[in-house]
């Protein structure tokens, strides 16, 4: 049996040593992780994939604990995607968010993996759609996925989650101002962390008025929801959100749709990531004849252009 198989049929069998060598190969880019890719891209959009993004500070680690806990109540298996900012010296994750979390990763029941962005932007890793596929081959009965917390331009996550929580809370400046910027638009559930602390409701009602004057017509009214991470409280209300948005993708479609954007995201990345070495070299080429007055710059783009179409 080769590699590639004993990592397949690890992965459908629940063996967490398989799951962890098969991340590995998707994150280094070898044979067998492109094999993986390819062999396990998902058609079933019923696993709960939830995503929590927020700026640093926000508690995101600590709502994700919380949810683990009490998905493991419920007697549900949970894995969990923790993407921390990467080493400047070695690239790898710093790994804040499992230490967040060394209650849950002794549980046979949670399996926890942390990631370094890599340098890729938008607050995850380049290959989280495959990692995910590989969480949903496992059979975990959610999946969680924490982001970096860079801030406004972290909106991949509603690329490649189900349900996108937004965390806010008091006493991070001008936390709406952030949520004006673009983070509105991508969130399903909007969670105001440390509920306790004064400044708390009045950022629960900005929200929420901020949602009721949105010209935007919505098949989804995102919940407002106040929890204190740290206390607990809160946290029903938070998952019956999580369930009620994921029975509206169920019965609305918006499930499927999610999917193939995701699927067509991967591809793109593919093309994109596959033709700009080459790309790169032209360019250096064409700047060269610029700088030496042979061609305009207007005929080094016309000519970058015939290079990507092949021609």
């Amino acid at each position: 049996m080769s590699n590639f198989e004993r990592i397949l049929d690890g992965l459908r069998s629940g063996d967490r040593r398989m799951l962890a060598r098969g991340i590995t190969h998707v994150e280094n880019g070898s044979e067998v992780g492109r094999r993986l890719a390819e062999a396990l891209v998902v058609q079933d959009s019923s696993i709960p994939v939830i995503g929590v993004t927020g700026p640093p500070g926000a508690g995101k680690s600590t709502i994700v604990d919380r949810l683990i806990r009490s998905y493991r109540d419920a007697g549900l298996t949970v894995g969990v995607v923790a993407v921390d900012p990467s080493s400047p010296f070695s690239h790898g994750a710093i790994l804040g968010d499992r230490i967040r979390m060394l209650q849950s990763t002794s549980d046979e029941g949670v399996y926890i993996r942390s990631m370094a962005t890599r340098g890729h932007l938008g607050g995850l890793n380049s290959v989280i759609f495959e990692v995910l596929n590989l969480y949903r081959a496992f059979g975990f009965d959610r999946v969680l996925v924490e982001t970096v917390g860079a801030g406004q331009s972290e909106i991949d996550v509603m690329k490649y989650c189900q349900t996108t929580v937004v965390v806010s809370v008091p006493g991070l400046g001008d936390g709406i101002q952030m949520l004006k910027a673009g983070i509105l638009e991508i969130a399903d559930v909007f969670v105001v962390n440390k509920a306790d602390l004064p400044g708390a409701e009045q950022i629960r009602s900005q929200i929420t008025n901020l949602l009721h004057l949105s010209a935007e017509e919505r098949e989804w009214t995102p919940p407002v929801v106040a929890v204190s991470a740290l206390q607990g409280t809160g946290q029903e209300e938070l998952l019956r959100s999580l369930d009620r948005h994921h029975e509206y993708l169920m019965s609305s479609g918006r499930g499927v749709e999610k999917l193939v954007v995701q699927i067509s995201e991967t591809i793109l990345q593919e093309v994109v990531q596959r033709y700009e070495q080459s790309l790169r070299s032209e360019a250096l080429g064409l700047a060269r004849q610029v700088l030496g007055g042979s061609i305009t710059l207007g005929e080094s783009l016309v000519r970058l252009e015939e290079a990507g179409r092949g021609g």
